[in-house]
C-alpha cells in the first residue's frame, strides 16, 4: 500500500465528499455469492434483464484485472414523505421523487477517485453506482456496511435499506473490514406483503413477478395481467417490502442531500395525468430524474393500467 494514504484518511475524505457511510472489502476469492447468482439465472429469475448474466458481474476483475480491493459507500436517500392511499393517485418509488440519483453519485464518486489518484500515479480507481455488471449489494455486506435482507435488499444499521450503493474498484490494497452479520432472523414481512409473490424465498426475488420491474424494465406493450390487477397504484418501482421492513421502520432517518428531496410532481400525480402523458410534457416533467428510464409509453401503460383497477 502507497504509505501516504491510509484506510483512516479515505474514510475521512469520503465523509468529506457527502457519503454517508464507506467500507473496504477485500478481493480474496469466495465462490458463494457468484454460485447464488448463477442458481438465480439458471432459474430465470432476471426475466428479460440479460446483462445480469454479464461475467463481469461474477469476477469483477474482468472490470479491472490489477484490482486489489473495492470502496464501498452508501447514501442515504429517505425523505419521510408518505404515499398517498387515494386510488387514483399514482405511486413513484422513493428512490426517484428527487433529482437522478446516478448524477449525484457519480459526482461523489468522481471526487473521491481524483483525491485518491492525485496521491501516486500508480494508483487506479474505476467507480460505478448502479451503471456497470457488478454485485453492488454483495460487496457492500463483505465491506461491512450493513447484510442482504430477505427481500434482496441491503439493510444498514445506519439507515435501513433506504442508501444508493457506489463502489470504487482499485488497485490499492488496504486492509478489508469485517463483513456484515445478518439480521432478519426471523421475520417475514417482506414475504408476506409482496402482493405478487415476488419474493419466492427468503433472499431470492423473482423479477417475473416484481412490479418493480415490470414498471421499470418491462417493454412490453401490455402489462401480464396478473401484474396489472396487483399494482396498488404503482407506476414506477415499488416501495412495499420496505416500507413494512422493522428494520427501516426503526434506522429511516431524512437525507441531507437537498437534491434528494421529492420534485412536488413526484409526490402525488394523477393517473389520469400519467395515463396521457405526451412526450413534450415527460421531458419537462423528468428532466434530471431516473425517471427518464421508464419512457412515456411505459408510463402511459403503468397508469393506464391502475386505472382499470379503479372500481
Amino acid at each position: 500500500m502507497i504509505p501516504q494514504i491510509t484506510s483512516a484518511l479515505i474514510r475521512e475524505k469520503a465523509l468529506q465528499v457527502g457519503f454517508n457511510k464507506i467500507g473496504i472489502a477485500g478481493l480474496d476469492h469466495d465462490d458463494r455469492a457468484e454460485k447464488s447468482l448463477q442458481t438465480w439465472l439458471d432459474r430465470g429469475y432476471q426475466a428479460d434483464m440479460e446483462w445480469m448474466a454479464r461475467p463481469q458481474r461474477q469476477n469483477v476483475r474482468l472490470l479491472m484485472p490489477e484490482a486489489r480491493s473495492i470502496l464501498s459507500v452508501a447514501l442515504n436517500y429517505y425523505t419521510p414523505h408518505q404515499h398517498s392511499p387515494d386510488p387514483t393517485i399514482g405511486k413513484i418509488s422513493r428512490y426517484a421523487w428527487g433529482r437522478d440519483y446516478h448524477r449525484i453519485m457519480h459526482k461523489k464518486l468522481k471526487a473521491l477517485c481524483q483525491w485518491l489518484e492525485s496521491h501516486d500515479p500508480e494508483i487506479k480507481t474505476r467507480y460505478y453506482a448502479d451503471t456497470a455488471p457488478i454485485q453492488d449489494k454483495v460487496w457492500a455486506e463483505r465491506a461491512g456496511l450493513g447484510w442482504i435482507a430477505k427481500n434482496g435488499n441491503l439493510i444498514t444499521k445506519d439507515y435501513g435499506s433506504w442508501v444508493f450503493l457506489g463502489e470504487i474498484v482499485t488497485n490499492l490494497e488496504l486492509p478489508p473490514d469485517p463483513p456484515h452479520t445478518q439480521h432478519c432472523g426471523s421475520c417475514t414481512r417482506c414475504l408476506e406483503a409482496c402482493p405478487t409473490g415476488a419474493i419466492v424465498q427468503p433472499f431470492v426475488v423473482d423479477a417475473n413477478r416484481c412490479i418493480a420491474y415490470h414498471t421499470i424494465e418491462n417493454r412490453s406493450p401490455e402489462l401480464p395481467a396478473d401484474m396489472a390487477k396487483n399494482l396498488g397504484g404503482w407506476v414506477a418501482g415499488c416501495d412495499i417490502c420496505q416500507d413494512v421492513c422493522p428494520w427501516n421502520q426503526r434506522f429511516a432517518q431524512p437525507t441531507d442531500v437537498a437534491d434528494l428531496q421529492p420534485y412536488p410532481e413526484n409526490l402525488e400525480p394523477p393517473l389520469t395525468e400519467l395515463a396521457t402523458i405526451t412526450e413534450a410534457e415527460w421531458d419537462r416533467r423528468f428532466t434530471g430524474s431516473a425517471l427518464r428510464r421508464i419512457k412515456p409509453p411505459m408510463l402511459r401503460r403503468n397508469a393506464q393500467a391502475n386505472l382499470t383497477q379503479i372500481p
